[in-house]
């Protein structure tokens, strides 16, 4: 029977329980974390052997399921109930987890390792992805898997200027703050945040808010493992004879290696600056080269030589690092605070609805907006998000980009988290859907990268949009953030800009987005043992000055958003009408609504449930007559309000006459002439169209109508006054 353990700590407020031994016992280490009602399961597992030889990184693999039971609910779709292929969100919050744990395992190994996450239940209020993270770290920490941990992971929103530890959903829509962070309660690892114009200072002190934070949960995890924990095992040391002796061969080729690529490195990487990517490379290219014919001129066995060639990335990160702390030098001879150029444009496409194309340095990205109407909007089918997404922004990065030959499958999960990225960056500042109501998609074309081309992207996505007119509330710019740093932190240098090589072991990918205002969005990356309070301070610092020189470039090529759409777009032409009314436009199976749009050739008409009716055209005219017609639907007849109708029905005591549609009235006889008629057929006839004036509504909600009291009525000659 399972040897069940439950462990818990007050956090926040509320309980946050971890228990082990009662699922998943194959696993290397699991447990079940709990908060609220929100249940996650988590674990993981390592390969017993090397699966792959020959890899040149660490495999690691990190999933995140929603299941939609968890939260109650049943797939959407008519033909498929299971879930399928991970959700973009699901996807954005493995790779939250993946950034966190990573950079605490030797990148040196190469051993499978595998984390899965589960949601079994969700209340709605706290957030799974918090908890998924948390289990992670303690599955890891509690299993034979040799990690660097643990860490633990807090959310923090503002309202009413107090700061609030993991945030409900209701919170966070109140809060301009979402600051997400893992790391320990001393430095940090991954952030992840989304805001609208927060400033440098608040968010400097929520970082420090959300550090505290975090004692609770690693104390937690501790007692786990004190009490569950089984050894790590040692899966670096070589096992067998033959393994030692290829250890021993790789550390003598290595050393030998050494002083003849740091001396090499440094002539051609720092004796002339290397502007480019292209020639960065070449250089590492001649390095390995003249390190074969030197190894082999030392007498070096051919089989091993590429234990040298193959340590020549690692030898020039190294050196682009000691240059950066003891020189203050970088590779491509920028001052450590330095942009690389910039260039921004405009309009660069026909027909489009508006774009944009950014550079910075070697990093090209063109930014392609498309407007269109309120339907278009994305439908959200997830475990968390349910509802609709009326800004899209994505993000295709191609291989041609960084000069590589791949087969091409559709976005990645990298695709997808940088695409997120920058739809984060600029979400806050779209105008609202009362005042421009078009779903609105922004495409970013990378076709050029050499450092930081979500960031490209942001800037490139904002300068479409004011070209395509929609008034964002604000232009936003973004750029990444560096760090060069010896293995245990002691010696540091934040760098602005980051670029290919900059970006290697100690360094960190710290990206900042935001207006002239604030912060809009972060992200953080780093490949250290986690960065100090100090570290972010200055990053944060020093990105808001870079910040405004980039938005100087992107104003000078766009100060402002359009006055006009686009020719190409079209147009939305919005009316309000009584809720009450809207079955009348739609009418039985949409008959009345199809009609409408058969009849006059708009594009669509979308009807919210408050009464706004938007009519999409990209004809004016069209759309004149949509909006006459859905106006005289909902129309409220008024006394004294002179009509012209149609004769739709004759009665011997009158004849009913459609003042609108479906609208009708009496006219009685005595109302038809200013003289006695005998028969209304003396008057009209069905299909006539005549003046008429309301000059009653009767109890029953009846209209009577007259003809004598309208002008402009034209009699038969035949009648008799």
């Amino acid at each position: 029977m399972p040897n069940v353990q439950t462990f818990s700590r007050t956090w926040g407020g509320k309980e946050l329980t971890i228990e082990v031994g009662k699922y998943a016992a194959a696993a290397g280490g699991s447990c079940m974390v709990r908060l609220g009602d929100t249940v996650v399961l988590c674990a993981a597992t390592m390969s017993k052997e090397i699966q792959r030889e020959g890899l040149d990184f660490f495999p690691l693999m990190v999933e995140y399921e929603e299941k939609l039971y968890a939260a109650g609910r049943i797939k959407g779709s008519r033909f498929i109930k299971k879930e399928g292929r991970p959700t973009d969100e699901a996807m954005l919050v493995a790779r939250y987890i993946d950034r966190a744990i990573r950079p605490l395992f030797d990148q040196k190994m190469r051993h499978d390792v595998q984390v899965i996450t589960t949601v079994l239940a969700f209340d709605g209020v706290n957030d799974p992805d918090i908890l998924a993270l948390i289990g992670a770290s303690c599955a890891l920490h509690i299993s034979e898997i040799p990690w660097n941990g643990p860490i633990a992971v807090g959310r923090v929103a503002e309202v009413d200027g107090a700061f609030i530890l993991n945030p409900s959903y209701a919170e966070r829509e109140l809060s301009k703050l979402d600051l997400s962070a893992a790391g320990t309660n001393e430095r940090v690892l991954m952030v992840e945040a989304g805001c609208d114009e927060v400033s440098e200072e608040t968010m400097l002190k929520a970082f420090e808010f959300l550090g505290k934070s975090l004692k609770e949960p690693m104390e937690l995890i501790e007692e786990v493992r004190k009490a569950a924990g089984k050894e790590k095992v040692d899966v670096m040391s070589p096992k067998t004879d033959d393994d030692k002796k290829k250890a021993e061969a790789r550390e003598r080729v290595v050393a030998l290696a050494a002083p003849f690529c740091e001396k090499r490195i440094t002539e051609l990487f720092f004796g002339a600056p290397k502007a480019t990517k292209s020639e960065r490379y070449a250089a590492k290219s001649q390095i390995k080269s003249e390190l074969k014919v030197y190894l082999t001129e030392q007498g070096v066995d051919p089989t091993e030589i590429k234990y040298g060639t193959d340590a020549v990335s690692d030898f020039v990160e190294a050196e682009v690092t000691k240059q950066i702390l003891q020189n203050g030098k970088r590779v491509d001879g920028r001052g450590l605070d330095e942009i690389r150029t910039l260039l921004s444009e405009v309009a660069v496409l026909p027909r489009v609805h508006g774009s944009g194309h950014f550079m910075r340095g070697e990093t090209q990205v063109l930014s392609v907006v498309t407007l269109g109407a309120p339907g278009d909007e994305q439908t959200l089918d997830g475990m968390e998000l349910v509802g609709k997404r009326r800004f899209m922004h994505h993000y295709n990065f191609p291989p041609y980009s960084v000069g590589e030959v791949k087969p091409m499958r559709g976005p990645g999960r990298r695709e997808i988290g940088h695409g997120a990225l920058a739809e984060k960056a600029l979400e806050k500042m779209i105008p609202a859907k009362v005042d421009f109501p078009y779903t609105i998609r922004v495409v970013s074309e990378v076709l050029g990268s050499n450092g930081s081309s979500s960031m490209g992207s942001t800037c490139g996505a904002t300068l479409a949009l004011m070209d395509a007119g929609v008034p964002i509330k604000e232009p936003v710019a973004g750029l990444a953030m560096g760090l060069a740093s010896t293995p245990d932190m002691k010696q540091w240098k934040v760098i602005t800009d980051l670029q290919d090589l900059e970006d290697g072991e100690g360094g960190m990918d710290f990206k900042i987005t935001g207006t002239k205002n604030g912060i809009t969005a972060i992200q953080l990356d780093t490949k250290t043992i986690g960065l100090s309070h100090d570290i972010i301070v200055e990053t944060i610092t020093r990105a808001k000055s870079a910040r405004l020189k980039v938005l100087d470039v992107m104003l000078s090529a766009i100060d402002k958003p359009r006055a006009d759409l686009s020719p190409f777009a079209p147009r939305i032409t919005t009316l309000m009408v009584d809720p009450s009314m809207i079955g009348a436009i739609i009418g039985p199976g949409g008959k009345v609504i199809n009609e409408i749009i058969d009849t006059t050739g708009v594009a669509s008409i979308d009807i919210e449930d408050d009464g706004m009716v938007m009519i999409t055209s990209v004809n004016a005219e069209a759309a004149e007559k949509a909006y006459a017609w859905v106006k005289s639907l909902v129309a409220v007849p008024e006394i004294g309000t002179i009509y012209e109708g149609k004769v739709v029905k004759m009665m011997d005591f009158g004849a009913f006459v459609e003042i609108m549609p479906k609208k009708e009235g009496l006219v009685h006889v005595s109302e038809m002439a200013p003289y006695r008629v005998g028969s209304p057929s003396d008057i009209v006839k069905v299909g006539d169209k005549v003046k008429v004036k309301l000059f009653e509504i009767d109890s029953q909600g009846r209209l009577n109508l007259s003809m004598k009291q309208a002008p402009g009525n034209v009699y038969p000659k035949h009648a008799t006054p």
